[in-house]
């Protein structure tokens, strides 16, 4: 059974498989689709984090588990929550 996430949870997501220039691989990542979704829908709207700084527009640079890093508002996708760690 997936987990019912909720907005501005952070959990790994399995990323991959993945196209181009999309964040890849296992990393945490901020659950950005509302409550009311997340309730109903077997998908989340995530936001991955990382540690590669860019200077862009829609990077939220935040600390999580004592690492800075960015949210990636770029590269925001929706996964289904069995993606969920």
């Amino acid at each position: 059974m997936a987990l019912v996430a909720g907005r501005f949870d952070v959990f790994l997501v399995g990323l991959d498989p993945t196209v181009g220039t999309e964040i890849s691989k296992t990393r945490p990542c901020l659950v950005v689709s509302p409550d009311e979704l997340n309730q109903v829908l077997a998908t989340a709207l995530i936001a991955p984090i990382t540690t590669r700084f860019r200077d862009y527009p829609c990077r939220v640079t935040c600390k999580f588990r004592r690492k800075t890093g960015q949210i990636a508002l770029d590269q925001i996708r929706c996964v289904d929550r069995e993606r969920l760690l």
